[in-house]
C-alpha cells in the first residue's frame, strides 16, 4: 500500500456510512471484479480482528463522483482512514492482510 492520494479526508456523507472508531477499510468495488470479491473477505476479516476498525464497500460505478474526485482508475482500490477520515494509505490490486494490517499500524 503507497501514499498517494487526491483528496486528504472523507466523511461520513461521503461514504454513505459511519467511520471506524480508530480506522476505516473504504473499498471502491464493481459488479464484475474477481478481485473485489476476494478483496472483500480480507477486508472483512481484518475489521473483524481489530476493535475500532470499520469496512466501507463502495460501488464505483455508484458514486462516478466520488471516484472521479479520489482518481480510482481500477477496482479494487482501497484507502485506509484515520480516525478523523484522513486518507493515510491507498492501494489497487487484491491486498494481502498482512499489507492491510501494516496499513492500519500507520492509521491508528
Amino acid at each position: 500500500m503507497d501514499g498517494r492520494t487526491r483528496a486528504s479526508r472523507l466523511d461520513a456523507a461521503q461514504l454513505g456510512a459511519e467511520l471506524g472508531e480508530r480506522a476505516t477499510l473504504v473499498q471502491f468495488s464493481s459488479a464484475f471484479c474477481q478481485p473485489c470479491r476476494a478483496t472483500r473477505r480480507t477486508l472483512v476479516e481484518v475489521a473483524g480482528m481489530v476493535e475500532g476498525v470499520a469496512h466501507v464497500e463502495i460501488d464505483a460505478e455508484a458514486h462516478l463522483t466520488l471516484v472521479r474526485e479520489l482518481g480510482i482508475s481500477r477496482t479494487p482500490t482501497v484507502l485506509v482512514l484515520d480516525a478523523t477520515g484522513r486518507i493515510v494509505r491507498r492501494a489497487t490490486g487484491q491486498p494481502r492482510t498482512v499489507d492491510v494490517v501494516a496499513a492500519l499500524g500507520s492509521a491508528m
